[in-house]
């Protein structure tokens, strides 16, 4: 959840857009890399960039086809073009691979850490996990502050107009957002289907949702915020399922209407104040 609403939280604070079709990027780099490490043999760290390097090219192409000609419609427009999007690429998976379970193979492996005399087992998958979501977390938050690209993307999310007048390219800005959080999408997608590995075409529908209900609980447009939501509402959903398989799901969309009501900008966000 965490490392999915990283790049949700990178294309809506920059482009000041949702992306919905977010989650089905997840699910077309987890089927680019259960092809490459399944059925041609190549190595788990060659095939996860190579679902990296696909995701990355199509979030380009879907930025440049969908939403570049929308960048001055209202949002309800681009909302609904990313809804729309989202079922193209499902649709579209479902012809290419059809429906049925795909079983995914581990690109981490399948063992783990005992502690505490094997009272506690934590696999190596959520150990990788972890560690990629901090990386991801500090490489985002560098990027953003120190580099001039990040600090073109701050002025875009500041105020597009100023920016293109101070000689920043905004079209390129953007599209180099959604380059990143796609490749994001990748990383998340090939983690996501190692933890649990049934692979279908609705493989990232649910978790980008819920995702998206990490990234408004941390706070959406914040790094760090995108993360501590991640991880604090996967602790929710598992202490949910303990209790109550069947509410795990009622119990996660609660957390993000509590938040709407409560704290509407997240647990890290910041009331921007707009003069009218």
């Amino acid at each position: 959840y965490a490392i999915i609403a990283l790049g949700y939280t990178m294309v809506y604070g920059i482009a000041k857009m949702l992306n919905f079709a977010h989650g089905d990027v997840i699910m077309v780099g987890a089927y680019v890399c259960f092809f490459a490490t399944g059925q041609f043999g190549l190595p788990p760290l060659v095939g996860v960039l190579l679902a990296m390097v696909v995701c990355t090219v199509l979030g380009m192409v879907i930025e440049r086809l969908a939403y570049k000609p929308l960048r001055q419609a209202p949002s309800l427009a681009v909302l609904i073009t990313a809804i729309g999007v989202s079922y193209f690429l499902q649709n579209s998976a479902l012809l290419l691979w059809k429906s049925d379970p795909k079983v995914f193979t581990s690109v981490v492996g399948t063992g783990s850490v005992k502690l505490f005399d094997g009272q506690l087992t934590v696999t190596h998958v959520a150990i990788v996990t972890v560690l990629a979501c901090v990386v991801i977390m500090l490489a985002l938050t560098w990027f953003t502050g120190r580099t001039k690209m990040g600090k073109a993307m701050r002025a875009c999310s500041e105020d597009k107009a100023a920016a293109q007048l101070m000689g920043i390219d905004v079209d390129r800005t953007i599209s180099m957002t959604f380059a990143i959080g796609s490749a994001l999408a990748a990383i998340a997608g090939v983690l996501l289907c190692s933890t649990y590995p049934s692979l279908m075409p609705t493989t990232g529908s649910l978790p980008g949702i819920k995702a998206f209900t990490a990234a408004v609980f941390g706070g959406i447009g914040s790094i760090p915020g995108a993360m501590l939501g991640g991880i604090l509402l996967g602790i929710i959903e598992i202490f949910a399922k303990a209790f109550n398989t069947n509410i795990s799901d009622a119990v996660v969309f609660a957390v993000l209407i509590v938040v709407l009501l409560v704290k509407p900008t997240g647990l890290l966000g910041k009331a921007v104040r707009e003069k009218v």
